[in-house]
């Protein structure tokens, strides 16, 4: 995962290893899949590049680049049967809509396939990609149906991030790592009347802190992104959460930004994401424009419960900033009905 080099390299390891079997993955590469248009990547390249510098040097991490011509050829030597036994396990795993096209399951099992083969050989425990679009079709077929498979491999500790979210993916990783999720999310709409603050994001869910089987759609149009085929929609599991964000400060360094708080039941909108209602004793004015005020990106993961102590500590054991916008308490201001729910949800 990330290999450490201060003198905080053991007590650091044995920090993560309390929470998940860091031990075991430690030292394996973040990986990147590039998939740029080659005639738009110089508009990005300079920023990309400082950036994944600047992680190997707060995070210890080893970085490489990843072409998506690979993941393409290792697709087209999936096996009939392989995709079958593909299908068979999307069905068990997930809530599978009636209006997906057998044809749509079997091209996002053959790409699930492949990813399980591309793991292996480059020592993957996290990746982060992107699909601009050359013509190439090809590898659209490949990018294009992605999500199922690397939401499967984000449940497996394999956190992915898309839109080529390298500072999310650390954030997402230490999530994964002290076992409670780290789910790509964004907020994208508030409901002042509710006081909540939704969030959601299309591409990989991590599956197992949802509530309820994940489901399956078909979109004709991805979300500004090129292509259609499968995602997945869910929310995140009733109860307290906890907000991480990577940010980049003007050192250049990072610090870790945390907020706690609670997803809470209603109305989700129901379009192929990973689509939740959170609300922050702060309230949902307050969270916003202090969570902002830090300077982060507009992505962060998200976990199941309120854990920023050990955030707090690995931050301090890894020499990196530490901010914390709000803290949670469970059920202390969810409305009566919520509360209800919540605790029926538990006892269930």
């Amino acid at each position: 995962m990330l290999s450490y080099r201060n003198e905080a390299d053991v007590e650091f390891i044995e920090l993560l290893d309390e929470f998940g079997e860091v031990g075991q993955r430690a030292g394996k590469p973040i990986n990147l899949v590039n998939n740029y248009d080659r005639d738009l990547a110089c508009v990005n390249i300079g920023h990309q590049a400082r950036q994944r510098r600047t992680v190997c040097i707060s995070f210890g991490a080893h970085v490489e680049i990843l072409e998506v011509d690979e993941l393409s050829a290792l697709r087209a030597s999936v096996s009939d049967d392989d995709i079958a036994r593909r299908v068979q396990d999307i069905h068990a795993q997930f809530d599978v809509q009636s209006d997906c096209l057998e044809s749509e399951l079997e091209r996002a099992a053959r790409t699930s396939a492949a990813l399980d083969n591309f793991v292996p050989p480059h020592h993957l425990n996290a990746f982060a990609y992107y699909y601009e679009g050359s013509g190439n079709e090809v590898n659209e077929d490949t990018m294009s149906s992605m999500i199922v498979g690397t939401s499967l491999l984000t449940s497996r500790n394999i956190p992915v991030a898309g839109e080529y979210e390298v500072k999310n993916l650390i954030a997402m990783k230490i999530m994964d790592a002290f076992g409670v999720g780290g789910s790509f999310t964004e907020y994208y709409a508030l409901d002042y009347d509710a006081d909540v603050v939704l969030m959601g994001h299309d591409g990989p869910g991590h599956i197992v802190i949802a509530e309820g089987k994940t489901k399956i759609r078909p979109l004709e149009v991805y979300h500004g992104k090129v292509g259609r085929g499968l995602s997945v929609e869910m929310p995140v599991r009733y109860g307290p959460v906890t907000l991480l964000a990577v940010v980049e400060d003007d050192h250049p360094n990072f610090k870790l930004l945390v907020a706690e708080g609670e997803c809470v039941p209603g109305d989700i909108l129901q379009i192929g994401n990973t689509n939740s209602r959170y609300r922050f004793a702060i309230g949902a004015r307050t969270f916003v424009e202090e969570w902002n005020a830090q300077g982060p990106a507009h992505h962060c993961a998200v976990g199941v419960g309120h854990i920023t102590p050990v955030i707090e500590k690995l931050a301090r054991i890894g020499g990196i900033a530490f901010h914390r916008v709000c803290k949670g308490t469970w059920l202390s201001f969810a409305s009566k009905s919520e509360k209800e729910h919540l605790l029926c949800v538990q006892d269930c």
